[in-house]
């Protein structure tokens, strides 16, 4: 999907709707005996867990009983930064489009005329003004990889002082017209150029614990989710802590399109339609059986507080079996996500 048409706004009366109603329809999707197994999930280990959520623009607050100190994480999703230099003249035919994308930009909040890079820096330093415990890039931070703009991300994420998880987007690794299946492509782009961002973590998956609340990130940057992956997610829901999940490409909610949502029933080659223009091989046929489970067992787990994205440029909200999906504005524009994860006691 390329969203570069599509601008951040702010979440509507009628998107708060739809998200709300979202949750009753989710059902049909999971299955009898799925939806079946959530439902008492929810009346029994997910009230231990879960205990609401609110939402007031960018700023995210998850209650929860198990919970005993609050949680404080800053999301950024969508930056797009362009930065490049002689280094990356051999692949300007890959990187040309996107290298024009999001040289100007809108601010989110005031609408002055502003850029990638400004943004980015004037989010870092939310990130420190606000005491957050953890910083989360989730995906398509550059337009394109290239050293330069890596090398100017890692240089201000170290001067920050606070801890990171990344998680890459499919503009990441994505040299346009460039040979090759997403799949190889992602591999050989996170070795050359995005290993730095992961400080040593595993790129497909992986967790940090703050305060007894777990992070994760996962990569599905393709759309698809591996074996390891959800498996990944299996071992960290059955520790019972409290957790919430980030991801690039928001997952599938009713009345969504096909593009906004990974595990979309629809999704495959006859709904790719950006295939051209990205210049990239179309979608498969469908969704592996892997992607759809770990989109059932994403919106089962009684310990999920809430999921994360990005990837559309647009602030909104779903809400599925009682946990909330936000995605986040482009942080292009300076847009990001405020999240905080508050014992039961803990007033708004």
């Amino acid at each position: 999907m390329d969203p570069s048409k599509q601008s951040p706004s702010s979440l509507s009366r009628r998107g708060l709707i739809q998200g709300t109603l979202a949750g009753t329809a989710l059902a049909p999707l999971l299955g009898a005996a799925t939806a079946s197994d959530a439902a008492g999930k929810a009346e029994g280990e997910g009230s231990a867990v879960r205990g609401g959520f609110s939402q007031d623009d960018i700023l995210i607050r998850l209650h929860s009983p198990a919970v005993a100190d609050p949680v404080k994480l800053l999301f950024v999703a969508d930056t797009h930064l362009f930065r490049d230099d002689d280094r990356g003249a051999p692949y300007r035919e890959f990187s040309g489009r996107m290298a024009k994308g999001y040289n100007q930009t809108k601010h989110f909040r005031t609408q002055n005329t502003t850029n990638p890079e400004a943004c980015f820096e004037e989010t870092l330093e939310t990130a420190k003004s606000a005491g957050v415990d953890a910083v989360v890039l989730a995906g398509d931070i550059v337009s394109f990889p290239s050293e330069a703009a890596i090398e100017w991300v890692m240089a201000r994420l170290e001067q920050t002082g606070v801890p990171w998880l990344y998680t890459a987007g499919n503009h990441d690794w994505h040299y346009e017209g460039m040979e090759g299946s997403s799949a190889e492509l992602r591999s050989a782009w996170i070795e050359k150029r995005l290993l730095p961002l992961y400080e040593k973590r595993d790129p497909m998956m992986s967790a940090l614990e703050v305060a007894g609340v777990k992070v994760l990130v996962i990569d599905n940057s393709t759309y698809e989710i591996l074996p390891e992956q959800l498996e990944f997610f299996r071992q960290q829901a059955a520790s019972g802590q409290p957790m919430v999940l980030c991801v690039h490409i928001p997952l599938y909610a009713p009345g969504r399109p096909v593009g906004f949502g990974c595990g979309h029933p629809d999704w495959g080659e006859a709904a790719d339609k950006n295939f051209a223009i990205e210049r990239r091989p179309k979608w498969r046929e469908r969704h592996t059986d892997t992607t759809m489970e770990f989109h059932r067992e994403v919106f089962a787990a009684p310990n999920l507080l809430g999921v994360f994205a990005g990837h559309t440029h647009r602030l909104s909200l779903d809400v599925l079996n009682g946990i909330p999906q936000v995605v986040a504005g482009a942080n292009a524009t300076g847009a990001h996500l405020l999240v905080e994860v508050l014992p039961m006691s803990v007033a708004g």
